[in-house]
């Protein structure tokens, strides 16, 4: 597998590194994480799983969203969360900024899976347009 100079450990070791966070994280936080990570998976396939500023990171010709844990959120970072389309009102943190939007998902908070899989394919599709 080539390395993109981006990326700072491989695809397999990314995942890797997603599981034992998961593990890690052994409460809800874990469980909201591996969640959010199948939805993506079902919802983009071909994602890439990579690792980078110590957190999951899933990318579809650029970097989709980012996945971190916090004590009282899972955060989902979505650097050109700004340029998508959110008719669902998923984005609920970093609304302020030109670029990024998050969606921060606290202990018990309801996902709608099927809003987040369309908002994950629209940002893998902005990744693919904007190239």
């Amino acid at each position: 597998m080539k390395k993109s100079p981006e990326k700072m450990v491989d695809e397999s070791a990314a995942a890797a590194l997603i599981d034992a966070r998961i593990a890690q994280l052994g409460d809800w936080r874990g469980d909201t994480l591996s969640r959010l990570r199948a939805l993506i998976h079902e919802a983009v396939p071909g994602v890439t799983e990579e690792w980078k500023w110590s957190n999951p990171v899933w990318s579809h010709n650029g970097i989709i969203c980012t996945g971190e844990t916090y004590k009282k959120a899972v955060k989902m970072t979505f650097p050109k969360g700004a340029s998508l389309p959110d008719p669902h009102k998923l984005f609920n943190s970093s609304l302020d900024g030109n670029v990024r939007r998050a969606i921060d998902v606290p202990e018990g908070g309801k996902i709608d899976e099927k809003a987040l899989k369309a908002l994950f394919r629209a940002a893998a599709d902005l990744n693919t347009t904007a190239r």
